[in-house]
């Protein structure tokens, strides 16, 4: 692409492949980020909007934005502390997918059960330089020292295997529903830190020119996360149970409540975390609500 086209241009870093890619496709639609994506090309134009899509390596985003050499980006939580840039770039949303915890995992038939088991033995994984941080808090902890130290080895791709070849004693791992690691007969006995996705700007902005853009970007892919959190629950009930409804329903700010034609009813409105629906609908019912009827949102500002 000719470099000339990305002049005055925003420049977006997404995730080219993996976990997060397809759900950051979802976001962009959401956010009416508009744009067609030649075959094998990792840079794009945005069609209705000042902005360049760069399509990276998740691993490699922290680096481009907190370099500067890109504005935005979405990776992993995990992959900023693995890339050492937490300093140099700013998490302006957590997304709500990608959602993992990374675990420290042995072999359920073996004689580790717990971190303090597993210190100064073998540890195999491609987050070495998080295993490392935090396996040499537990060394300091138990005084371990020199050849006596956890040995925390990279190895790239899946690492689920290493314990029952023989080459490591635990494996730092990323675990989402947790049946690879129960299939590779391991299990875990730590978890490091929980990890989802992330919007992330740099630190040190080069073009500074873009941050009402930046704002308003980040703006409309809130209002896609808050959008998949919530539904609105509307129902009609009897006015003498309003107050009983709207602590069920209490909404955001305050649910909307709207007088019907029949005398003593109303109509009431209200977002409902989507999590809570089926249960917030069983408790209306109980005190009399009628009418329930529930609709997803496809954006929101909240």
């Amino acid at each position: 692409m000719n470099k000339d086209l990305l002049d005055g241009r925003l420049l977006f870093a997404i995730p080219k492949k993996g976990r997060l890619h397809e759900k950051c496709l979802e976001i962009l639609s959401g956010a009416d980020i508009q744009f067609r994506r030649a075959n094998r090309l990792d840079v794009c134009l945005v069609m209705n909007h000042p902005i360049a899509l760069v399509f990276l390596p998740a691993s490699d985003i922290p680096s481009f934005v907190g370099n500067g050499d890109v504005d935005l980006g979405i990776t992993g939580h995990d992959v900023i502390l693995e890339a050492k840039m937490q300093d140099q770039v700013t998490e302006i949303h957590r997304l709500g997918f990608g959602k993992c915890a990374l675990q420290v995992q042995t072999l359920e038939t073996g004689p580790f059960k717990s971190v303090e088991d597993l210190a100064g033995k073998r540890v195999v994984t491609s987050f070495d330089v998080i295993a490392g941080a935090y396996f040499a808090k537990i060394d300091e902890r138990l005084n371990l020292t020199g050849d006596n130290k956890t040995k925390v080895q990279y190895v790239g791709g899946s690492v689920e295997a290493a314990c029952a070849l023989g080459l490591a004693d635990g494996i730092v791992d990323l675990v989402e529903s947790g049946d690879t690691m129960r299939a590779a007969g391991l299990h875990a006995i730590g978890t490091i830190l929980q990890t989802e996705a992330v919007l992330i700007k740099s630190n040190v902005p080069h073009r500074a020119h873009h941050a009402p853009l930046i704002d308003l970007i980040a703006s409309r892919i809130a209002g896609v996360v808050a959008a998949g959190k919530y539904v609105v629950c509307e129902y009609n009930i009897r006015r003498q149970s309003i107050s009983q409804a709207t602590a069920i329903t209490p909404g955001r700010r305050a649910p909307t409540i709207s007088p019907l034609e029949e005398e003593g009813w109303v109509a009431i409105s209200s977002m409902v975390e989507k999590k809570n629906i089926a249960n917030t609908m069983d408790r209306l019912v109980k005190i009399g609500a009628e009418d329930l009827m529930v609709f997803n949102l496809d954006n929101c500002r909240v």
